[in-house]
């Protein structure tokens, strides 16, 4: 009797891995800070001086800021924001979101490394510009979550008005409209009521928020 051959088994595609990475033995584990809010909230210069603080304190820390420009991804979604390309709003977050998993691979292996990672707009940027648009925010997450996660996540709370005073030209096709920031602003009132997050007034000076925000650092890796 004949027998037939069994077909070869092929081997399973491993999943991508949540979580952060993994510390190396005898160093500390790298810790993900990100801040939100409108544009002219002020996110730039707390995440400078964040990065300033943890260096003075001895720790590795990398700046990152979303969309990065200068990915192939991050071009395309650059020409999109100033009128040259016309995609959808699912379409526009589907490429943030694929601009960031650009720097996943990087990210994952400086938090196992150690090192602290401050992000200038981060996940919670395409639920909040997505909800406005009407996207489910289900499935922002959802996409989003083989990404590494914040630790911490600071939102720098300003009204749209406030935004447009700060930066009264050349603003891109969101922050024209008054009534998409105003969505953008209130899905950030929603997400900052979950744990993880520290929302703060920034309509105020520099140096009171940064008070705040710093002292948040030192209790999240002194």
């Amino acid at each position: 009797m004949s027998v037939e051959p069994r077909p070869a088994t092929q081997p399973a595609t491993p999943k991508p891995r949540l979580g952060n990475g993994e510390a190396k033995a005898g160093e500390p584990r790298g810790v993900l800070i990100a801040f939100e809010g409108l544009d002219q909230s002020g996110k730039q210069t707390q995440a400078e001086r964040v990065h300033d603080r943890v260096i003075a304190l001895g720790r590795e820390c990398r700046l990152l800021s979303f969309p990065d420009y200068h990915t192939p991804i991050g071009a395309e979604i650059a020409k999109a924001l100033h009128g040259e390309r016309d995609y959808a709003a699912d379409v526009m977050q589907l490429m943030y979101v694929a601009n960031r998993y650009e720097k996943r691979g990087e990210m994952t292996s400086a938090l196992g490394a150690g090192t602290i990672l401050v992000c200038d707009r981060y996940l919670a940027s395409s639920i909040a510009y997505g909800e406005a648009q009407e996207l489910d925010a289900e499935w922002l997450r959802v996409i989003q979550k083989y990404l590494p996660q914040p630790d911490l996540t600071i939102l720098l709370d300003i009204a749209p008005e406030t935004a447009v005073q700060r930066k009264a030209t050349n603003r891109d096709r969101y922050e024209r409209d008054l009534a998409l920031l105003s969505r953008v602003r209130e899905s950030y009132h929603r997400q900052a009521a979950q744990d993880g997050w520290l929302r703060l007034d920034g309509e105020r000076p520099r140096d009171a928020v940064s008070a705040d925000v710093l002292s948040a650092l030192d209790r999240r890796i002194g």
